[in-house]
């Protein structure tokens, strides 16, 4: 049995629950990859997959679905035939699209979700996919900024309004209070980021903004606990 491990630290009616749900997940690249697998692992029986981009060579140095031989592939569909590979019985679905506000009916007209995991990095996006879990009740836990970071240690998970130091989290404070939204769940890190070397003047996001392997794939595992545990009320 695959989850027999599991099944003795968290017991056989919890894995029954973790069968059962259903997690949306927005963005699987350093962060949200490592929390597809973590959810996969643990026996989440039914997992929908956002991501519109492919795998970059860039991506070999922190995303878990980054080789040699995925460099170019969709991300959707590497991550699903990985879980795949660990557990057959697996519902996945996978969607190689950018969420948007337009695609707001894609997701969310009968939205029967049991935990929604926010992986990406567009501000807007983010508020859209807080905003409609709030309005649907579900469950949601975003992921702040691992970029220009060296010390996993230093991530918190958090309410949104206690956060510090992380710019992201500045700005998502910012406007969800113009939204009036409330009580999201955040894994943000208090590490002042570190300024990349680049020397080229370019600006460019995989120019400008350094990264590693243990600090995102770190919050990815993170996020992966936190949805387990309120989903078993542990």
């Amino acid at each position: 049995m695959i989850f027999q491990r599991t099944e003795l630290l968290i017991g056989q009616e919890n894995l029954q629950k973790l069968k059962n749900s259903h997690v949306l997940v927005f963005g699987v690249g350093g962060v949200g990859g490592f929390a597809v697998e973590g959810l996969v692992r643990a026996g989440i029986g039914e997992i929908t997959i956002v991501d519109f981009d492919t795998i970059d060579i860039t991506n070999l140095n922190r995303q878990i679905i980054a080789l040699q031989n995925t460099v170019g592939k969709l991300k959707t569909s590497v991550i699903k035939e990985r879980a795949l590979l660990i557990n057959p019985d697996i519902k996945i679905h996978e969607c190689p699209i950018r969420f948007s506000k337009d695609k707001y009916d894609l997701f969310f007209k009968n939205a029967n979700y049991s935990y929604i995991i926010d992986a990406i990095d567009l501000v807007t996006n983010k508020l859209e996919i807080i905003s409609a879990a709030k309005e649907h009740n579900i469950p949601i836990i975003s992921a702040m900024g691992t970029g220009n970071k060296l010390n996993p240690t230093m991530l918190e998970v958090a309410d949104i309004e206690k956060t510090s130091v992380c710019p992201l989290a500045r700005i998502m404070r910012k406007e969800l209070k113009k939204r009036n939204i409330k009580k999201v769940k955040v894994v943000y890190s208090k590490e002042e980021p570190k300024k990349p070397e680049n020397k080229n003047g370019n600006r460019e996001k995989k120019v400008n903004v350094g990264s590693i392997s243990f600090v995102p794939s770190v919050a990815g595992l993170i996020i992966a606990s936190e949805v387990v545990k309120d989903l078993c009320d542990l």
